[in-house]
């Protein structure tokens, strides 16, 4: 995998992974904002594209609409991205040692497998319950740090989303609490590696995720079993009750 092989080159801890989800739209104004949030960061960043129309095979004056003059060619002398257009392994990616940071649109599965590979989180929520997940994750366990993005926004707005961009400053600083280092960034990555502990417990042997697992294939196998059987008792406390 080409992401895999330029991440082994890179020191621990070093690389950004910028990744919305696959239902996430950005104007080319915010798509923008982003890149040159990135650039001016002085990080290496993975950049997973979702927009439509956004292919290896777009021109030059498509590119010019979401991000800096040349920005790509730039980022490729220094070294310093890896911009994918389409679907990413995420999973791996962000198991992999020099991934220092995520940031995501707070989707629960993103957030889950950003915890589970012990992955400090920048948060940028778009719509739905985006914006809860993104204060348990900050306010609640304390393993990320927000853009400020407070405004709901789908593909359907566009011109609400152009009005309400997220700047490039806001999202440097966000870049730069994490990646740059410092007791705040420490104290992060202490506690998502804390949390990255407790959530393996729970999907290990014996752990309260396998146990409730098992308990819930247990008790399909025992529906299965009375309506085999010509029915179920609905007489007894605790056992399946026949829907009415």
């Amino acid at each position: 995998c080409e992401i895999l092989s330029w991440l082994n080159s890179k020191q621990p801890n070093s690389v950004l992974y910028v990744c919305f989800g696959s239902g996430a739209y950005f104007t080319d104004e915010q798509l923008l904002e982003i890149a040159s949030a990135m650039e001016s960061s002085g990080h290496k960043f993975i950049w997973v594209v979702h927009n439509k129309g956004r292919t290896e095979n777009e021109t030059e004056e498509d590119r010019q609409k979401w991000m800096p003059r040349e920005f790509e060619e730039r980022m490729r002398r220094e070294d310093r991205e890896m911009i994918r257009r389409g679907w990413a392994p995420q999973t791996l990616i962000l198991d992999h040692a020099a991934i220092g940071a995520f940031m995501t649109h707070c989707g629960w599965n993103s957030l889950m497998e950003g915890i589970c590979a012990g992955v400090p989180m920048i948060t940028w929520p778009l719509h739905s319950e985006q914006f809860f997940n993104e204060k348990l994750i900050t306010q609640v366990h304390g393993i990320g740090v927000e853009v400020g993005a407070d405004d709901w926004v789908l593909n359907i707005y566009v011109e609400y989303a152009t009005k309400n961009l997220v700047k490039r400053d806001r999202i440097e600083s966000a870049v730069r609490k994490l990646m740059d280092g410092g007791d705040e960034a420490m104290d992060i990555r202490r506690r998502v590696g804390e949390l990255t502990e407790k959530a393996k417990a729970a999907i290990g042997e014996g752990g309260s995720s396998q146990r409730k697992l098992t308990a819930l294939i247990e008790d399909l196998q025992k529906l299965k079993s009375m309506r085999t059987k010509g029915g179920i008792d609905d007489t007894k406390e605790g056992e399946f009750r026949r829907e009415k």
